[in-house]
């Protein structure tokens, strides 16, 4: 199988796209859309963000150290898209998108996005200046799930959200499940304990 030699570039798709919901100490708030984000640590909940400084919602989490990572659906295509290429300097876009700010369990400034299936409230503990980007390395301080996804057991299906990805400029549904956690291993087991009944 032959493969093209490429520059060092940013390749690793899918990866979640979210809609972050920023505020300031003056009552200023934004939602931008960030792909590049993801889980650092268990233990405490950890995450990161990473957001160039030139954008609007930047100093709002530099000055207020906080902001909440509101997972998106299919449904929030349009609204997820529309807050990553427009500036919150030129337009309203909890308006423009129909978004309902709601308020933050454990944040003083940031909002949740009321629309989102979950809101992870983050406070800032580190910010590394990279280059491009400058990453946000936060502590989950809360986070919030919409009940209708509840099952009767009181499990959150997550998955029946209908969440949103993004892949080399495209956004696409997560499609269909093809295995659980472990289920790699669970099928030898399993076909051991039966070998071991016969």
């Amino acid at each position: 199988m032959a493969k093209q030699i490429w520059k060092p570039g940013n390749m690793v798709y899918p990866l979640p796209a979210v809609m972050v919901s920023t505020g300031d100490k003056k009552g200023n708030q934004n939602i931008l859309t960030v792909a590049w984000t993801g889980t650092v640590c268990t233990n405490p909940a950890m995450v990161y963000i990473s957001v160039r400084p030139e954008r609007y919602s930047y100093h709002m989490i530099e000055e207020s150290g906080e902001f909440v990572i509101n997972l998106t659906t299919e449904k929030l295509a349009r609204a997820t898209d529309f807050c990553g290429v427009r500036s919150g300097r030129d337009v309203d876009k909890w308006k423009e998108c129909h978004l309902s700010a709601k308020k933050a369990q454990t944040l003083e400034y940031a909002p949740c996005i009321e629309e989102a299936p979950v809101n992870i409230e983050c406070k800032v503990k580190k910010i590394e200046k990279l280059g491009s980007h400058h990453m946000f390395l936060a502590e989950v301080t809360a986070v919030q799930a919409d009940e209708v996804y509840l099952n009767e057991k009181g499990k959150f299906e997550l998955n029946k959200t209908g969440l949103l990805a993004y892949s080399h400029g495209e956004y696409l549904g997560l499609g269909k499940k093809i295995g659980t956690f472990g289920y790699s291993v669970k099928k030898k087991a399993d076909r051991r304990r039966k070998r071991g009944k016969k």
